[in-house]
């Protein structure tokens, strides 16, 4: 019996020269186009758990801001 994959294969469309812009990358780089969409999901999951950190953070500050004014509106 074969062993079983781990990963998991997708297939994707790239506007023409998004797509030219990979290949010169891939080549440049010397490596699969596998790699460079890994990484770029990789670097993309990474950077949208800190904006949703940043905003959770944001709204606690602005909750706390609100109850030290004693929930009083600047408007």
């Amino acid at each position: 019996m074969p062993p079983r994959r781990i990963s998991r294969t997708i297939t994707f469309s790239l506007p023409p020269e998004m797509y030219e812009q990979v290949q010169r990358v891939k080549d440049e780089e010397g490596r699969d186009m596998s790699e460079l969409v890994r990484e770029a999901l990789r670097l993309y999951m990474e950077d949208r758990e800190l904006r949703r950190e940043q905003r959770r953070e944001g709204l606690r500050s602005r909750q706390a801001n609100h109850e030290e004014d004693g929930g009083r509106s600047d408007e």
